[in-house]
């Protein structure tokens, strides 16, 4: 007995040891170049900066273009340090070295899912070449908007718009798809070619593209688990199917469907609290990045509106199939966020699911849809996907519309 209780005082004096030693490790502050190796000769770069706080806490931001995202930094498991993303359910596990952080990022939203990952102190070029310092170097015009075909010849083909802002060899940009956009891109040109990637803790993007005769032909690759060409053609005058008319109704019968609130209790739309009040019907999923993006802008229109009349239901669509945890990920999203609207349990994501629950509507086709209500319960507009801050005057147009919605709904 004597043994097991000097072993476990072991135990717990080497762990409360090497937290004491992780807490105070004199890591260097400054930008960092991040690497996920998505395959055998791919890597996929990101930036993080670290900044020291006090003696024993760290700043970590990865950032990509404007987007800036704060990890979380309070865990250690097996000698390594853990930093949590935020707003998904994934993090990244590093051994801490003087100018190296070496580990794996884990995605608890896909199945024994993780990807290799070096990070090295310095950071000049998100995407380094030889070519960026010489100084005949002329990188190609990749300004502007770019008709683009993903997965081309294939019978899953698609249409996006790709919008891109160059300054030399920098550049920003998105991708556009009818279900919302690729996210925050940031990268570089180098001489004919785009080299761009977004890693926001859900998503892990990369795009190549070589430009040639006013083409580009390029891959897409989405983590270590997909992959596809993408090729596109300069189109100022492009534009993709209005998001305001891809998912209607199909019925004329009242709007209702039947759910379970976060505890399980049954939950009937209409009822009695949303009598008389503008609703906003949000189909959402907590592992969806521009549900997010939705959600944190319908927070600013409840904040504003729901004094005036303005309700929003959200409903959660989770990776899983156990209602408690379903339940919780909503919870955590809710405490996050300090939201206050009404949350609801849809299922598993699936936009099958999603449908059949709400089959007064043609189809569910993206996370996030939203469903706009008026005062006597009637559907006003039904925006599919979510263009988020990454797409600049399309967000600002989407917010600027929606809240001239909300306000002529409010007054009627």
């Amino acid at each position: 007995m004597a043994k097991t209780l000097i072993l476990l005082f072991c135990v717990l004096l080497s762990t409360i040891t090497f937290a004491s030693k992780v807490n105070t490790l004199c890591i260097k502050t400054g930008d960092w170049t991040g690497l996920l190796s998505i395959n055998e000769t791919t890597t996929l770069p990101f930036k993080l900066t670290i900044q020291k706080l006090d003696k024993k806490k760290y700043k970590y931001t990865i950032l990509n273009g404007n987007e800036k995202i704060e990890l979380k930094s309070d865990r250690i498991i097996n000698d390594s340090l853990v930093l949590d993303f935020p707003s998904f359910d994934s993090y990244l596990v590093l051994k801490v070295g003087k100018k190296v952080l070496n580990g794996h990022w884990f995605n608890r939203n896909k199945k024994n899912y993780s990807i290799p990952c070096k990070i090295t102190y310095g950071y000049k070029h998100r995407f380094e070449s030889p070519q960026l310092y010489l100084s005949n170097f002329i990188p190609a015009d990749f300004n502007g908007k770019w008709e683009c075909d993903f997965e081309p010849g294939t019978p899953s083909v698609y249409k996006a718009s790709g919008i891109f802002q160059a300054q030399g060899n920098y550049v920003e940009g998105t991708f556009l798809t009818e279900t919302g956009d690729y996210r925050f891109l940031e990268g570089n040109i180098v001489r004919d070619s785009l080299y761009l990637s977004c890693f926001d803790g859900s998503h892990a993007f990369l795009f190549t593209g070589h430009l040639a005769e006013g083409n580009i032909h390029g891959k897409f690759y989405s983590g270590k688990h997909w992959q596809s060409d993408w090729t596109a053609v300069r189109n100022d005058k492009f534009e993709l199917t209005s998001p305001d008319s891809l998912t209607y109704l199909v019925s004329k019968e009242e709007f209702s469907f039947s759910l379970k609130d976060l505890e399980g209790n049954d939950f009937n739309f209409p009822q009695e609290k949303f009598t008389n009040k503008v609703t906003i019907i949000q189909i959402m999923g907590t592992w969806c990045p521009n549900c997010m993006d939705e959600t944190r802008y319908f927070k600013e229109l409840y904040d504003k509106y729901h004094s005036s009349g303005l309700e929003i239901i959200s409903v959660g669509y989770e990776v899983g199939d156990d209602f408690n945890q379903q339940s919780q990920k909503i919870k955590t999203l809710k405490e996050r966020y300090d939201l206050e609207f009404t949350f609801l349990v849809g299922g598993s994501a699936n936009k099958g699911l999603a449908a059949s629950q709400f089959s007064m509507l043609n189809n569910i086709i993206s996370f996030p849809t939203a469903i706009f209500i008026d005062k006597a319960g009637n559907v006003k507009k039904i925006h599919t996907g979510f263009n988020g801050p990454g797409t600049g005057e399309y967000y600002t147009e989407y917010t600027q519309t929606t809240e001239e919605l909300i306000r002529t709904l409010l007054s009627e």
